[in-house]
This record gives C-alpha cells, sequence and structure tokens, in this order.
C-alpha cells in the first residue's frame, strides 16, 4: 500500500510542507485533495485548507487558467449578484473551518478565505480543491465539468509505502 503523504509529495514534485489528511481520492484510490494545517511545521500560517494534488486536475485546471479562467470568473461574479453572494460566503465559512484549527498560542494567523483572499477568484486549484473536498463553493463547482472525471487507467504514483514515484507509464486520458 502506497503512503498517503508520500503519493502527495511524488505528485506535486515536492516535499510537503506539513502532513496532511487525504479527504478526496480519485478511483484509484490516489489522493486528489489533503486537508492542510493552517500552521505548517516550520510555523508558517497557511490560508490554504484544502490543496490539490492530483496531477491530472491540476494540468487540467492549470489550461483553463492558461486562457482566461480566472478573469472569467471574476467577470461571472460581476454579473451575478447571487454568484458573488455565495462566494463570499464560501470565503467566510472557509475561513472559519480553517481558523478553528488554528492553535490558540499561535503567534501568527492565516488570513483570508479560499486561496488567502476575502473576495472574489484567486486560484481555481484552490476553488476546485475545496469543491471537491465536499465544500459548497460555486467557483468549483463551476470548474469541475473542465476537470472530471478523473478517470486515468493507472495510478499516477507506483511503488509501496514510502517508496514510491511518479508512475512512468502514466497518461492523461482523453
Amino acid at each position: 500500500m502506497i503512503d498517503d503523504q508520500a503519493a502527495a509529495s511524488v505528485q506535486l514534485d515536492r516535499p510537503l510542507r506539513a502532513a496532511g489528511e487525504v479527504v478526496a481520492r480519485c478511483q484509484l484510490a490516489m489522493p486528489v485533495v489533503v486537508k492542510v494545517p493552517p500552521i505548517l511545521d516550520d510555523g508558517t500560517p497557511f490560508p490554504t485548507l484544502y490543496w490539490l494534488t492530483c496531477p491530472l486536475a491540476r494540468r487540467r485546471i492549470g489550461r483553463l487558467e492558461s486562457i482566461g479562467g480566472v478573469k472569467q470568473m471574476e467577470r461571472l461574479l460581476e454579473s451575478d449578484e447571487r454568484l458573488s453572494t455565495a462566494i463570499d460566503q464560501r470565503h467566510a465559512d472557509y475561513a472559519a473551518e480553517r481558523d478553528r484549527l488554528v492553535p490558540p498560542d499561535a503567534p501568527l494567523r492565516p488570513e483570508g478565505g479560499v486561496a488567502g483572499i476575502r473576495r472574489g477568484v484567486k486560484c481555481l486549484h484552490a476553488h476546485y480543491a475545496d469543491h471537491a473536498a465536499g465544500g459548497d463553493n460555486p467557483i468549483g463547482a463551476l470548474v469541475a465539468p473542465w476537470v472530471e472525471p478523473l478517470d486515468c487507467a493507472i495510478a499516477c504514483v507506483s511503488g509501496e509505502g514510502t517508496d514510491v514515484a511518479r508512475n512512468p507509464a502514466w497518461r492523461e486520458p482523453r
């Protein structure tokens, strides 16, 4: 069995800055979203509670962002008062959920809502991660049809325990 922390590190191509809990998985049992503590191992406050690790989802959202997806969502918020109100509420709820996890004696605290902002859209990856983790995130829900299904035929990570690596046979499904 593959260790979740090791798998997430391989998916991200870097070590994790704090141990996280996998809160969403693909059909191959690989991590999709990791819940990150609000205070990292080195004491740094971290505003992003849900971190997207899945290489397929990250790749697809990266393409969406590269063609102006963030600006398009911002324009949609400007033109749709209900959507704007809903995302403002999600930012507040997200911040409250994260802030409940901050130790009372923490000298520094993370700020903002999804992706560390209070209003609008900064990062579609963060909004989708929140949505995939079960959050009522209207931007993440709008992004989901461009990302899903996460229907890889083979796992993106292979190995056993903490001895894992990117699976060289993994390919993005069409």
